[in-house]
């Protein structure tokens, strides 16, 4: 099983790449919706890691993909200016998901 990373920054791409993740740059929807798509359909990718901004370019597909899909797993990565607020958005698919605000 391996890593794929969709990436919006050259930096994320080579930090990662030099650990052993494998990935692309995608700055526009369809470019992430694209890369996104392959990943899918490879059998060998378990874990899609994304940056912040480009799951913001498609949040409502990538969301949704989250939720139905058994495999890959997607996990939002902080962008390399650490701007993002992961915890508020795990706190809204929680409350959306049981319908009581944490």
């Amino acid at each position: 099983m391996k890593f794929f990373l969709i990436s919006d920054n050259t930096d994320t791409q080579m930090g990662l790449r030099l650990s052993g993740i494998e990935g692309t740059i995608a700055h526009t929807q369809s470019e992430v919706l694209n890369a996104l798509n392959l990943a899918i359909a490879n059998p060998d990718i378990a874990i899609v890691l994304m940056t912040t901004l480009c799951i913001n370019t498609c949040p409502n597909i990538i969301a949704e993909l989250k939720l139905k899909l058994q495999k890959p797993l997607i996990v939002e990565i902080p962008d390399r200016h650490g701007s993002a607020k992961i915890g508020e958005t795990i706190d809204k698919y929680i409350s959306e998901a049981i319908g009581i605000k944490i």
